[in-house]
């Protein structure tokens, strides 16, 4: 599909070196604007801003993916196993990946945490 958009000069300066890209931008943007931070993260916006909050070693080892985006995953699962990932959704899965990484450090921080005070 074609769609045409009329966008500032400054951003068409900006995307004219990622025009390649601009499939892969789309949709990681519209994730990120779609993601319901009140159901539990999505990316990585809503893991800084929970870190932010400077959570317990007890609220980091609780945190877990939102429904939706448990789905999600499973669905780039299925598809991989299926007939493989397009770019678009490997850079999805690599997003994915980095804020899972993050995550897993931050919950191995907190178990730490919580040893050393028992």
């Amino acid at each position: 599909m074609q769609i045409t958009v009329e966008i500032p000069d400054d951003i068409a300066l900006r995307l004219e070196p990622l025009k390649d890209k601009l499939p892969q931008i789309l949709a990681l943007g519209l994730q990120e604007i779609t993601a319901n931070p009140a159901t539990g993260f999505s990316g990585l916006t809503e893991v800084l801003e929970f870190f932010a909050k400077l959570p317990s070693p007890q609220e980091i080892i609780a945190l877990r993916l939102a429904p939706n985006l448990q789905a999600e995953i499973e669905n780039l699962l299925d598809k991989s196993r299926a007939e493989g990932l397009n770019e678009i959704d490997l850079s999805l899965w690599q997003h994915y990946e980095f804020v899972e990484h993050l995550v897993r450090l931050a919950k191995v921080q907190a178990l730490l945490k919580l040893q050393q005070s028992a």
